[in-house]
């Protein structure tokens, strides 16, 4: 089962949507009871870090994520706040995430329009099964105000700079991905992120 884990923010339909276009099936639930059972977990998310935190806590995904994530090692996809909730730490809210990665969420510091909104290229510095081609001319479409910042080099599959700021696009910690930008809403090249993360074993 594909399970987009509904935690009370998160544009869902068009995630699901988007997984009918590349002919997966997937399942949508607040039931901390099917994460166990999933094969393959998305985290959406928009919204506020802090808020996020605090409903997975009350719909009770914590321990059920971390025994998935961390010690059965299955495969999970955080995009954008879902990403951000994998972090140690947020700015935004003062939080702490669910400590996944090495890294923290941070206000954008840039002169430019915050938040960052629209199409941008990634500047790969690793291999991931998501890219297996690691185009530098491909655009994704992004929308946030905070970025993930981590001297991990390991875990940084690529960046993107939006003005003087470069952030983290996309990380992988083995079976832990996040991407910074939205695939559901970045037409071809998106879809087929997804579709490398659902053969992802």
């Amino acid at each position: 089962m594909n399970l987009i884990l509904d935690y009370g923010l998160g544009n869902l339909t068009s995630i699901k949507r988007a997984l009918n276009r590349i002919g997966a099936d997937c399942h949508i639930s607040s039931d901390a009871g099917d994460i166990e059972k999933a094969d393959r977990i998305i985290l959406p998310g928009v919204g506020h870090f802090a808020k996020g935190i605090e409903q997975m806590k009350e719909r009770n995904f914590i321990h059920p994520l971390n025994a998935y994530a961390l010690e059965r090692k299955k495969p999970i996809l955080g995009i954008c706040l879902g990403m951000q909730l994998m972090t140690a730490y947020s700015e935004e809210g003062d939080k702490h995430g669910l400590d996944w990665i090495n890294a923290k969420t941070v206000k954008i510091k840039s002169s430019m329009r915050i938040p960052h909104i629209g199409w941008n290229t990634l500047n790969f510095s690793k291999e991931s099964i998501l890219f297996p081609e690691n185009d530098e001319n491909a655009q994704f479409y992004f929308v946030h105000s905070y970025c993930i910042k981590s001297d991990n080099k390991e875990i940084i599959v690529s960046t993107s700079r939006y003005g003087e700021d470069s952030f983290i696009s996309v990380f992988q910690n083995e079976n832990i991905f996040g991407t910074q930008f939205h695939p559901e809403k970045s037409h071809k090249q998106g879809l087929q992120v997804l579709n490398h993360f659902l053969n992802y074993k």
